[in-house]
């Protein structure tokens, strides 16, 4: 089957998002299918305004829809509601070819945080955006009613994995600083509430490993905590297998896939219980959910890693990819005339 993934996030972001349509790729590719992306980075793009990471590819619309006819895919996945996503929508509605789509990202709640647009004007956008998709993927049950009560049709599951060789416990001692280590790992901004944690009163150190639009006001105003800006592959996974807590402040993630990566690094995670946590850490075993962030991330550190660790392995990307793949909507064409039907149809003429 060629498959043509269309996403607003792409390298050079790093973030789950990222993470899962990669991965989700290059699982596609080794079942045998041919996977095209659209991504910012092939058009002429622009800085989103004070998110510089994020790339606008603004007036993509004609080479986008030049490229896409020419592909001639047998099924189109829109990954995100961005400036392409936007033009990919435009071109399947107005040649009635069936797309499927995912809801990644909480849109409403960050453009609600950022710029005070109301919320039910961001989720009227997103209804109106996944309106015509023949199906919405998003990652996990609760999500999907959550979606269903929000007005929106055809939401099926689909989960998210992890890498378990990559991320695996190792010795401790990779990371400077006094015991217990509490890291967060990922963006640095607004939505991902981080002064709720840099502003606990823990033992030990903090660490943040990521970037973004608040690392500077951040760092200015905890210079105990050690900012570390983005790891990748096998640093990353260091980072991680060296704390002693994962802490996951967000209150707006849908998943949060560096929560499955640190479980499978035997660490213990704490967090707020609100969707996205609540999802991934269905074991008390391997968890600490509270809304005292700080009695959370205390009662984490007497879990135990091994059981982290086993409840990882249960997460495999093969079967992700599988539950993607099964929910694609194939495109049906007319086959071409043959030559001799072509002859007599035009010879006339």
């Amino acid at each position: 089957m060629k498959i043509a993934l269309i996403t607003d996030a792409w390298r050079p972001q790093i973030n789950g998002v990222v993470t899962t349509l990669q991965k989700t790729c290059d699982y596609l590719r080794e079942f045998g299918h041919t996977v095209v992306t659209f991504t910012p980075d092939q058009f002429n793009n622009w800085p989103c305004p004070s998110y510089t990471e994020i790339r606008l590819a603004l007036g993509c619309g004609p080479k986008l829809r030049k490229r896409l006819r020419l592909y001639q895919p047998d099924a189109v996945h829109i990954a995100t509601e961005g400036p392409l996503g936007l033009a990919a929508r435009q071109y399947c509605v107005s040649q009635g070819i069936p797309f499927t789509t995912s809801f990644h990202t909480r849109f409403a709640e960050y453009l609600n945080l950022r710029f005070r647009l109301p919320l039910s004007w961001g989720y009227a956008f997103l209804r109106w955006f996944h309106s015509k998709s023949e199906r919405i993927m998003a990652a996990t049950p609760a999500l999907i009613n959550e979606l269903k009560q929000r007005g929106f049709n055809n939401p099926v599951l689909w989960s998210r994995g992890v890498e378990v060789d990559l991320f695996r416990p190792r010795e401790k001692g990779f990371l400077e600083g006094k015991r217990p280590i509490f890291l967060y790992a990922g963006r640095v901004a607004i939505e991902k509430n981080l002064e709720s944690f840099l502003s606990l009163d823990l033992p030990g150190t903090k660490y943040i490993v990521g970037d973004g639009p608040q690392r500077e006001e951040l760092e200015a105003k905890y210079p105990e905590a050690r900012f570390v800006g983005y790891k990748l592959g096998e640093n990353l996974a260091c980072h991680m297998a060296d704390a002693d807590v994962f802490v996951f402040p967000s209150l707006t993630d849908t998943f949060g896939l560096v929560l499955l990566e640190a479980l499978s690094c035997g660490v213990p995670v704490a967090a707020f219980p609100v969707r996205g946590p609540i999802d991934v850490i269905l074991d008390e075993k391997v968890g600490c959910l509270n809304d005292d962030l700080q009695q959370a991330a205390l009662d984490a550190l007497a879990l135990n890693p091994q059981d982290c660790r086993a409840y990882a392995l249960n997460y495999a990307w093969q079967n992700c990819v599988r539950q993607f793949e099964s929910h694609l909507a194939p495109i049906t064409r007319q086959p071409d005339p043959s030559p001799v039907v072509w002859w007599r149809r035009y010879s006339s003429n």
